[in-house]
């Protein structure tokens, strides 16, 4: 149940970014004659509003690891992901730096979770 959790946290969080990005609205805060309007595209919505459940989930999911072990790896699958779907969604390029920076965040994590005898 523990796994299930961080893969959805995981899909959440790659799905606010990737809509929020592609929504192109970060939002805009107007006031006229005395009211305040805020103004948002309906996909950065859905963005800010997955974004706001992996938040919420990733509360429960720090509770339930410990947290020296669950950020590291959380954060690293994220950053790879970011790199990888900002590539195919958006044909953003990647340097090369930016491939071996991936890597060794890929390397730190297999070796976080390397069990030794």
């Amino acid at each position: 149940m523990q796994i299930i959790l961080v893969i959805i946290y995981l899909i959440l969080t790659l799905s606010g970014l990737v809509l929020m990005k592609k929504g192109g609205n970060p939002g805009e805060l107007a006031f006229e004659n005395g009211t305040m309007n805020f103004g948002i595209s309906l996909i950065s919505l859905a963005g800010l509003v997955c974004y706001l459940c992996s938040f919420l989930l990733f509360t429960r999911i720090v509770v339930m690891f410990d947290l020296s072990y669950i950020m590291p790896i959380c954060t690293g699958i994220v950053q790879v992901l970011t790199l990888v779907f900002s590539k195919i969604i958006f044909n953003e390029e990647i340097s090369r730096t930016g491939i071996i920076g991936a890597s060794l965040v890929i390397i730190g994590i297999l070796v976080m979770n390397w069990k030794q005898n």
